[in-house]
């Protein structure tokens, strides 16, 4: 018996609910409730989500730069 090489793809995992992989589409529309993602990516992503949010939180409690101070000078205030 050979040995099967392993994967990540989905491909392999079809033959475990419909025996054709060809019917993995059309079984993940039929069945959006059986459908889910794996653990190990929703806690990715939200580790990832946690990050972006602490690094806005840090931009915008930063103070603003100096970049375009009025000066009594301006003409466009008038």
């Amino acid at each position: 018996m050979t040995r099967r090489k392993k994967t990540r793809s989905l491909a392999d995992k079809v033959q475990i609910r419909t025996g054709k992989r060809k019917d993995y589409r059309r079984w993940r529309h039929d069945n959006p409730d059986e459908v889910t993602s794996s653990r190990r990516y929703v806690d990715k992503k939200t580790k990832e989500r946690q990050a972006q949010a602490e690094r806005k939180r840090q931009r915008q409690s930063a103070p603003p730069l100096p970049l375009h101070k009025s000066t009594p000078n301006d003409k466009d205030s008038d």
